[in-house]
C-alpha cells in the first residue's frame, strides 16, 4: 500500500503555497478562528517531505460545522475522521494527489502544543532533523501498510523528541 504522496526533497516553494491559501482557508472560520500555522514536514526548511501542506487551524470553539465543510469543500477539501474529540481533519486532492491537510483543533487542545512543538524543534535541532528524515525515508522504504503504518512508524520518534526536549505532550 502506498503513502498518499512520496517523500521529496524540501522545496523552498512550500511556505509560500501556505500563506497563499491561508487567506482562502481563513474565509471558512469567520469569528471562531483563533490562528493558522504551517505544520508539519513542508514547514521545515531543508527537511524532506511528502508535498502535502499541512495547516493547523485554532478555534475557540468547534462550531458552525456545516458551514465551515461548506465554504471548504467550495475550497476542494474534504472531511475525514475527526482525529480526536476536538481535532477535526480534512484533506484536499487536486487530480487524485493529496496537496493539504487542514488540522482545526479547538484552543489548549494537546495537538496543538504537538505540532508546533514538533515543528519549533525540527526547525531548531539539526541532528533531530537529520535523524526524522532518516526515518520518514526508511519508513517510505519498507512500507506495505499505507499511512496507518507510517504514521504509527513516527509517533514513537515524534513523542520521544518532545518529551527529551521538554515539551510536555500531556494534557
Amino acid at each position: 500500500m502506498a503513502l498518499t504522496s512520496k517523500i521529496t526533497p524540501y522545496d523552498p516553494d512550500w511556505p509560500a503555497r501556505f500563506q497563499a491559501d491561508k487567506p482562502l482557508i481563513a474565509t471558512a472560520f469567520g469569528n471562531e478562528l483563533q490562528a493558522i500555522h504551517h505544520v508539519g514536514s513542508t514547514a521545515v526548511p531543508g527537511l524532506v517531505a511528502k508535498p502535502e501542506i499541512d495547516v493547523l487551524i485554532e478555534v475557540e470553539q468547534q462550531c458552525n460545522e456545516a458551514a465551515r465543510d461548506e465554504v471548504l469543500q467550495g475550497l476542494g477539501y474534504v472531511r475525514g475522521s475527526d482525529l480526536s474529540p476536538g481535532h477535526h481533519f480534512y484533506r484536499r486532492n487536486v487530480d487524485g494527489v493529496r496537496t493539504h491537510k487542514l488540522h482545526v483543533c479547538t484552543r489548549g487542545h494537546v495537538s496543538i502544543r504537538q505540532m508546533l512543538g514538533f515543528r519549533d524543534l525540527l526547525r531548531s535541532d539539526a541532528l533531530i532533523r537529520q535523524q526524522y528524515a532518516e526515518l520518514k525515508l526508511q519508513l517510505e522504504a519498507s512500507n506495505t501498510g499505507g499511512m496507518a503504518d507510517y504514521l504509527e512508524g513516527k509517533a514513537p520518534f515524534i513523542l520521544g523528541a518532545l518529551l527529551e526536549a521538554g515539551l510536555g505532550v500531556d494534557e
